[in-house]
């Protein structure tokens, strides 16, 4: 598992990730390992394809919906975007269309975009 990293050196994941309270942090910390161990067999209600190969890894804490987005990098590595607080029925398009550009951007220079340090 690793995480996209902006052209400047910053995780986008790991700044969301550091708003969070303790309790919200170990829920998607929770998430995350399932998704390290399971890969694509992943499935409802931990995960769920959102569109065009993006997907949203759940979380929950005191009725607040927390979503991290990722993508499948060679059909193994998971690359987690970024993440949101989910505030309304769905994912907003603006956050799925920022996923898509920041795989557009990975797949254009993986190297240049992967952070491997784990939370």
């Amino acid at each position: 598992m690793v995480f996209f990293q902006e052209d400047d050196g910053t995780i986008p994941f790991f700044d969301w990730f550091g708003s969070l309270d303790e309790k919200a942090r170990d829920k998607c910390r929770i998430r995350l390992e399932r998704l390290r161990e399971l890969g694509h067999e992943i499935r409802r209600p931990e995960a769920d394809l959102l569109r065009d190969g993006i997907y949203e890894l759940r979380a929950k804490h005191q009725k607040v919906n927390y979503r991290m987005l990722y993508f499948f990098h060679l059909n193994e590595a998971v690359v987690i975007s970024h993440g949101v607080v989910k505030q309304q029925a769905v994912v907003p398009t603006l956050e799925i269309d920022r996923a898509l550009e920041r795989k557009r951007r990975f797949l254009s220079n993986p190297e240049g975009h992967t952070h491997g340090e784990m939370i």
